[in-house]
């Protein structure tokens, strides 16, 4: 298959390879399923271009020049390169052999992206990933670019070059260190966090967006003491004293010295995957993409 396509692709070169194993004409045109005649006028042509013959005839076959026999070589080399090109694109237009290339937020790595990676592969075995970690504005970039097949990641886009699937629901709660006065109520308002020293995600992270939209629709506008890259790194200040932040739930438990209390009234993000809305997802990553989407609980729907 790669081969056949390689030859489409590079006719000329095909043929002085052919005639390089071969060392007669009429055995190299059988080899490439092609005349005699083509083979011969494409080593003319060559020859022409060359400035200088690449065959010369011996008896009834042929033998390569000192001209021809550097060009079969580079031909050797181009053309194991092309035929590798063209096995990758056969893989990728088949969605069982493909690649993905799949960015998510930092907080997924721990346990929803490998539960949804080995869920997806007992169906597809075949399919091969690339994954990148990377801050919310930048995976969209990175989508909107094509380096990206697809990102998980919240809050959902509202874009129009973009389309976007929700898949679940996280639940946020407020992490605050276990000696804390507030480790022991069963529910706080995000209005009476205006005095409290808060950490937090740095900005352009989705989580960052996500805590100034609530804080601002609580009257206030945070000012983070410390911020961070990850948030294993923000629980981290909490539990050092520097202050108490807006998190998902910690899967499976939140640190020791850390307290989770619940929000009042309830906060969630919505997590799911972005693609581009402008060009074709490759085979592989429609795949994975459906397959994801299969997953969720009934009702949700995918943004236009």
């Amino acid at each position: 298959m790669a081969e056949t396509l390689a030859r489409a692709i590079a006719p000329r070169l095909a043929a002085l390879r052919a005639l390089a194993r071969e060392q007669h004409v009429t055995r190299a045109a059988d080899a490439l399923g092609v005349p005699q005649p083509t083979v011969s006028r494409w080593l003319a042509e060559l020859g022409r271009e060359l400035g200088a013959p690449v065959v010369v005839r011996v008896g009834r076959g042929v033998r390569l020049t000192r001209a021809g026999e550097l060009l079969a070589d580079a031909a050797e080399e181009a053309m194991a390169a092309v035929e590798a090109g063209c096995r990758r694109a056969a893989e990728e237009a088949d969605p069982e052999r493909g690649r993905v290339v799949f960015a998510f937020l930092h907080t997924m790595g721990g346990v929803h992206v490998p539960e949804l990676l080995r869920a997806f592969r007992k169906r597809h075995p075949g399919v091969r990933f690339t994954l990148m970690q990377a801050a919310h504005e930048e995976m969209l970039g990175r989508v909107r670019a094509g380096a990206a097949d697809l990102a998980l990641t919240s809050p959902l886009p509202a874009e129009p070059d973009l389309r976007a699937a929700p898949l679940y629901r996280q639940p946020l709660v407020l992490a605050v260190p276990r000696h804390h006065e507030l480790a022991g109520r069963d529910g706080v308002a995000v209005a009476e966090l205006a005095g409290e020293p808060l950490v937090g995600m740095k900005p352009g992270y989705g989580l960052r967006q996500i805590t100034d939209e609530l804080c601002a629709a609580a009257g206030f506008r945070p000012a983070l003491g410390f911020e961070g890259d990850e948030v294993d790194t923000v629980r981290g200040l909490v539990a050092a004293g520097l202050g108490v932040a807006l998190l998902p739930a910690a899967e499976p438990a939140p640190p020791d010295a850390v307290a989770e209390v619940p929000l009042r009234p309830a906060a969630t993000r919505t997590v799911g995957l972005v693609w581009a809305g402008g060009r074709p997802l490759p085979p592989a990553a429609r795949l994975f993409r459906d397959f994801a989407i299969s997953l969720r609980p009934a009702g949700g729907a995918a943004h236009a």
